[in-house]
Protein backbone atom coordinates (compact mmCIF):
# COMPACT_ATOMS: atom_id res chain seq x y z
CA UNK A 1 0.00 0.00 0.00
CA UNK A 2 1.45 3.38 -0.92
CA UNK A 3 1.59 6.23 1.59
CA UNK A 4 -1.35 8.12 0.08
CA UNK A 5 -3.59 5.03 0.32
CA UNK A 6 -2.42 4.40 3.88
CA UNK A 7 -3.21 7.99 4.92
CA UNK A 8 -6.66 7.78 3.34
CA UNK A 9 -7.38 4.56 5.21
CA UNK A 10 -6.13 6.02 8.48
CA UNK A 11 -8.16 9.21 7.96
CA UNK A 12 -11.27 7.05 7.62
CA UNK A 13 -10.37 5.15 10.81
CA UNK A 14 -9.95 8.46 12.66
CA UNK A 15 -13.64 9.18 12.18
CA UNK A 16 -15.25 8.21 15.47
CA UNK A 17 -18.51 8.65 17.33
CA UNK A 18 -17.24 11.62 19.36
CA UNK A 19 -16.28 14.92 17.77
CA UNK A 20 -13.46 15.37 20.31
CA UNK A 21 -11.88 12.10 19.17
CA UNK A 22 -12.33 13.00 15.50
CA UNK A 23 -10.57 16.34 15.94
CA UNK A 24 -7.70 14.92 17.98
CA UNK A 25 -7.04 11.94 15.74
CA UNK A 26 -7.40 13.72 12.39
CA UNK A 27 -5.24 16.62 13.60
CA UNK A 28 -2.50 14.23 14.72
CA UNK A 29 -2.68 12.44 11.39
CA UNK A 30 -2.45 15.73 9.51
CA UNK A 31 0.31 17.39 11.55
CA UNK A 32 2.43 14.64 13.11
CA UNK A 33 1.95 11.22 11.55
CA UNK A 34 4.08 11.58 8.40
CA UNK A 35 7.16 12.70 10.33
CA UNK A 36 6.62 10.29 13.25
CA UNK A 37 8.99 7.39 13.89
CA UNK A 38 7.76 3.95 12.89
CA UNK A 39 7.14 2.86 16.50
CA UNK A 40 4.95 5.93 17.10
CA UNK A 41 3.04 5.21 13.88
CA UNK A 42 2.42 1.66 15.07
CA UNK A 43 1.14 2.94 18.42
CA UNK A 44 -1.23 5.32 16.59
CA UNK A 45 -2.58 2.46 14.49
CA UNK A 46 -3.04 0.39 17.65
CA UNK A 47 -5.04 3.21 19.26
CA UNK A 48 -7.32 3.31 16.22
CA UNK A 49 -8.23 -0.33 16.86
CA UNK A 50 -9.64 0.50 20.30
CA UNK A 51 -13.36 0.91 20.92
CA UNK A 52 -14.51 4.53 21.32
CA UNK A 53 -15.15 4.37 25.10
CA UNK A 54 -11.67 2.95 25.77
CA UNK A 55 -10.02 5.43 23.41
CA UNK A 56 -11.94 8.34 24.94
CA UNK A 57 -10.86 7.29 28.42
CA UNK A 58 -7.21 7.23 27.34
CA UNK A 59 -7.30 10.51 25.44
CA UNK A 60 -9.62 12.60 27.58
CA UNK A 61 -8.06 11.67 30.92
CA UNK A 62 -4.51 11.83 32.21
CA UNK A 63 -3.99 8.05 32.10
CA UNK A 64 -0.47 6.93 31.26
CA UNK A 65 0.24 4.84 28.20
CA UNK A 66 1.25 1.19 28.31
CA UNK A 67 4.81 2.08 27.29
CA UNK A 68 7.00 5.12 26.70
CA UNK A 69 6.07 5.50 23.01
CA UNK A 70 2.35 5.25 23.67
CA UNK A 71 2.64 7.69 26.57
CA UNK A 72 4.40 10.25 24.33
CA UNK A 73 1.76 9.78 21.65
CA UNK A 74 -1.06 10.30 24.16
CA UNK A 75 0.61 13.52 25.32
CA UNK A 76 0.80 14.79 21.71
CA UNK A 77 -2.87 13.98 21.18
CA UNK A 78 -3.82 15.78 24.38
CA UNK A 79 -1.92 18.89 23.23
CA UNK A 80 -4.07 18.86 20.10
CA UNK A 81 -7.16 18.70 22.34
CA UNK A 82 -6.03 21.78 24.27
CA UNK A 83 -5.93 23.83 21.08
CA UNK A 84 -9.68 23.45 20.64
CA UNK A 85 -12.56 24.42 22.87
CA UNK A 86 -14.97 21.54 23.27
Amino acid sequence: MNECDELSKLRWQCRRGLKELDVMLVSYLKHYYVQAAEDERQQFKALLLLEDPVLALLLLSEKKGLNYTQDCLLKKLRVVRQRFEF
